[in-house]
């Protein structure tokens, strides 16, 4: 891309999945966008795998059934590792649905790209000064730096947002105290541990076509300071201070680390920023919440930003965004949390986790969690863009 190309509606930093799915909303109301993206190449790894009732739905709308049609329907959730069949909603999509977040990536990234978005990859955000009528943007790229022009810049660039940092926004956040570990494995066989309580610790193994994801979190253990993805041997070793067994001559094809900080922005939006996804809210990613609370900002902010851009937004309809999606965020965090405790914390949580089973024997409260789980509590009517009808047969 050169200077002379640089003006542009909507700069999105981070091409994960909720700039993406962003990156069609705009795409197919006609918005042009770029997106900048630190990453060489699209991600690989698996991560979250788990899409809502209201993800399902929303990404059905948006005309992805072919990436639904490869997930796994699971019947099932749980609270705090407590288990529990999902109670009947009114959704065809009714359920959870497992897929790979690589694949969920690549369709919104093939999707993206037929509707015009271009993505500049191995680029990084450096700078952001806001004008009456745009924002300079400063950017680090493999040939050298580039000034971009935006009417709107989106940061979808993760918990350690750029945006969210060199905007000033201001965050209401809480340090990590406790950090759980992961892997992708192969040649193992283990038995299943769904959200298993041990004496020292906390353990899930699970295996799907050949691959055994594991996590574990062993009482009282501190929060390192990392720089990158635990060692194998030091999620081994935990792994069998947990759970006794050897997971040593397994292949690790993924590993992660991920602590129970967690945050949000105070606002959404400072004038032409806005922020979407883990930039906007961070937590733990109990139940696949993070992706999907991520993807639904997109939808909801997507025609809105369309409609500003084109000039056709009623009065305060950008601002709708924030008041929208702030509190549905925040109760997120509120249950994560709950849930983290009720996982990760020592012996003197037994109590507690014995009252609530037997409050999710209760229909009403099996409803209550079921809702909050399938993130329908937020569902509102599709917002039309403000192309359609109009020559849209490349839409979603």
């Amino acid at each position: 891309m050169t200077p002379a190309r640089a003006d542009v509606p909507v700069l999105i930093v981070g091409a994960g999945p909720v700039g993406l799915l962003l990156a069609c909303g705009l795409g197919r109301a006609r918005v042009p966008v770029v997106l900048v993206e630190k990453r060489a190449r699209p991600m690989t790894e698996s991560r979250a795998t788990q899409l809502s009732t209201r993800t399902a739905e929303l990404l059905h709308e948006h005309g992805f059934d072919a990436l639904l049609a490869e997930a796994a329907h699971e019947p099932r959730t749980h609270f705090g590792g407590l288990g529990f069949d999902l109670s009947p909603v009114d959704s065809p999509h009714a359920g959870n649905w497992k897929v790979p977040q690589y694949r969920t990536e690549a369709a919104l990234g093939a999707r993206a790209a037929e509707l015009g978005a271009e993505t500049l990859r191995s680029h990084r955000l450096t700078g952001l000064t806001e004008q009456p009528d745009h924002v300079l943007c400063r950017i680090q790229g493999p040939e050298g730096p580039l000034e971009l022009r935006a009417a709107y810049v989106v940061g979808c660039d993760g918990a350690h947002s750029t945006v969210r940092r060199l905007a000033g926004i201001p965050v209401t956040a809480t340090p990590a105290t406790k950090e759980l570990l992961r892997a992708d494995l192969r040649g193992l066989n283990l038995r299943d541990r769904r959200f298993e309580r041990l004496t020292d610790g906390f353990a899930v193994a699970n295996t799907r076509d050949g691959i055994t994801r594991i996590m574990v979190h062993a009482f009282g253990a501190t929060v390192p300071t990392r720089t990158g993805p635990p060692r194998f041997t030091e999620i081994a070793d935990a792994w069998r201070h947990v759970t006794g067994e050897d997971i040593s001559r397994g292949t690790p094809l993924w590993l992660d680390a991920f602590d129970n900080a967690k945050g949000q922005a105070d606002s959404y939006r400072r004038g032409r920023i806005l922020l979407a996804g883990d930039a906007a809210h961070w937590h733990p990613p109990v139940g696949g919440q993070a992706l999907n609370t991520g993807l639904q900002d997109a939808a909801d902010l997507g025609p809105k930003l369309a409609e500003t851009v084109h000039g056709t937004a009623a009065p305060g309809l950008l601002d709708s965004y924030h008041q929208a999606r702030h509190p549905a965020a925040a109760r997120v965090l509120d249950h994560v949390a709950a849930q983290e405790q009720l996982m990760l914390d020592g012996p003197e949580t037994e109590p507690l986790r014995a009252v609530l089973s037997e409050l999710i024997g209760l229909d009403e409260v099996r409803a209550h969690l079921t809702s909050m789980a399938s993130n329908l509590n937020d569902r509102l009517p599709a917002a039309k863009t403000p192309m359609e009808g109009r020559n849209d047969s490349a839409g979603l």
